[in-house]
């Protein structure tokens, strides 16, 4: 290729700086997710969410068992046959009824530590939501980028075929040389490679996407990505409400005041609960009988002080767990806010850029129509062209998941109930 053209075509296809379009409007969802409504419930049917509801479920028993404690009636008794000499044979028997009871303060520090056991399940069940809510919007928008990248191999496809009969008929006339057919020839056959390529790679995300969630309603054409539509004046709000809306915060702190509830309690526990009971008996087949008061009390030792010490070292622990989540979702807020804003720039750049080397290719086709370029100049201005539409394919899409993180994130997106009571 002539290096003038090639110079022109870099110049113009290239990512020039310009001014950033401003949209106006609040931050919607993109128009190329599927209804809310439906994502929800396919969302809540999910194993990973049914699970976690169930756990809820179990977390309630718990709180339950906690709330009675485990201080039950205990029945004891003997029966006895006895042979005296001069007295003959004497039946004996004894019956004890005795039951546990739990200290002052300790059946507090039960129901609360089942109270917060229920906030934790609770909390981990809304982040389970969402961290599946976000799996499918990956999932999604990977579907969406590999069938809009087939669908621009096959128009690259179709253009090709087209340039390649034309170049058989100047062939046949004996106006073109065969090696011109050679280049038509070739670049369509790579051109087919790689739709047959984007083929694979759009039916492998859509057999990712029906096999993780088999009930979503997947239509037989995936839609295009739709135009990233960006209000950058609510993104810092959006990214103040990942922060205050995290439920992997909120059960990372319930859980270290739970271990904190458990620690008090096993401290408490040293002093072992006492039994009273009251014992019956009858001895010498009834000649004597009589009844009583029963009694024991646990000592506590070193085995007791041991689990003290083992609560205390997990709760502290539990503690350092919450900063450490905290500094996680900081992070991870950061970076949707970042990734929300740099992902538009890119896309804008990238859609610029495909603009810019379809004007180019079409000029180039003239010129070639018009014999002043030669086959390799048109070709390479439409390689350009694939190429740039691709990168704005993936750019768009990378926008839009972009945009759906962050809402996802802040609970603007897929959450049918209130954030803050799931």
């Amino acid at each position: 290729m002539p290096n003038a053209v090639f110079c022109c075509l870099l110049l113009i296809a290239a990512p020039c700086a310009f001014a950033d379009r401003a949209f106006a409007g609040p931050v919607a969802a993109p128009a190329d997710l599927p209804p809310a409504e439906t994502v929800i419930a396919v969302i809540d049917n999910h194993p990973t969410v049914a699970a976690a509801g169930a756990k809820v479920g179990a977390a309630r028993a718990s709180a339950n068992m906690l709330r009675r404690g485990p201080e039950e009636f205990h029945l004891a008794g003997s029966v006895a046959r006895r042979r005296i000499d001069g007295e003959g044979t004497l039946n004996d028997f004894d019956a004890t009824i005795s039951r546990p009871f739990r200290l002052p303060g300790k059946a507090t520090l039960d129901r609360r530590s089942g109270e917060l056991g229920v906030d934790v399940a609770v909390n981990r069940l809304a982040d389970h939501h969402h961290q599946t809510a976000r799996l499918l919007a990956d999932l999604w928008y990977a579907w969406l980028a590999a069938a809009s990248h087939h669908r621009n191999d096959l128009g690259m496809v179709g253009d090709l075929d087209k340039a390649h009969a034309a170049m058989q008929r100047r062939v046949d006339l004996r106006d073109a040389a065969e090696v011109e057919m050679d280049q038509a020839r070739s670049a369509l056959a790579l051109a087919q490679t790689e739709a047959a390529v984007s083929l694979a790679e759009r039916e492998q995300a859509h057999a990712r996407l029906t096999a993780t969630f088999p009930d979503l309603q997947v239509p037989a054409d995936a839609p295009e990505p739709a135009t990233p539509l960006l209000d950058d004046s609510k993104l810092a709000a959006l990214r103040d409400a990942v922060i205050e809306h995290s439920h992997e915060i909120l059960a990372a702190a319930k859980e270290a005041e739970r271990l904190e509830t458990i620690a008090r309690r096993v401290r408490a526990d040293r002093m072992a609960d006492p039994t009273f009971g009251v014992r019956l008996f009858s001895e010498r087949s009834g000649t004597e009988t009589g009844a009583g008061i029963v009694a024991s009390l646990p000592f506590g030792g070193s085995y007791r002080r041991a689990a003290a010490e083992q609560s205390s070292a997990e709760a502290n622990a539990a503690r350092l767990e919450v900063a450490a989540t905290e500094r996680l979702v900081q992070a991870d807020a950061n970076t949707d806010l970042a990734n929300a804003r740099t992902r538009f720039a890119a896309w804008q750049r990238a859609e610029q850029a495909a603009k810019s080397a379809t004007d180019a290719s079409a000029r180039i086709a003239r010129g070639h129509q018009l014999g002043q370029l030669d086959l390799a100049d048109m070709l390479y201005a439409r390689r350009l062209v694939s190429e740039s539409r691709r990168r704005e394919i993936d750019a768009r899409a990378a926008a839009n998941l972009a945009l759906t993180r962050l809402l996802i994130d802040s609970h603007n997106l897929w959450f049918a109930n209130d954030p803050d009571h799931p």
